[in-house]
């Protein structure tokens, strides 16, 4: 008999979203802080009201070699 995996209804519902203070506090117990560059482009992502499809697109292009 098989399982049956979760709804996209239900596997969204059950994801757990918490702020970015909160996630920093977390982060820094592992010891890892956003550079003052970083902090600038997060500003900036607010500042422009970008979704997070946006966000990712900005930072991979930031990190992309030419």
């Amino acid at each position: 008999m098989q399982k049956k995996g979760p709804t996209k209804k239900q596997s969204q519902a059950d994801r757990m979203v918490i702020g970015r203070d909160r996630f920093a506090a977390i982060s820094a117990v592992e010891g890892i802080r956003l550079t003052p560059e970083m902090e600038r482009r997060a500003a900036e992502f607010d500042r422009k009201g970008l979704s997070p499809d946006e966000r990712i697109r900005a930072i991979v292009a930031a990190h992309r070699k030419e």
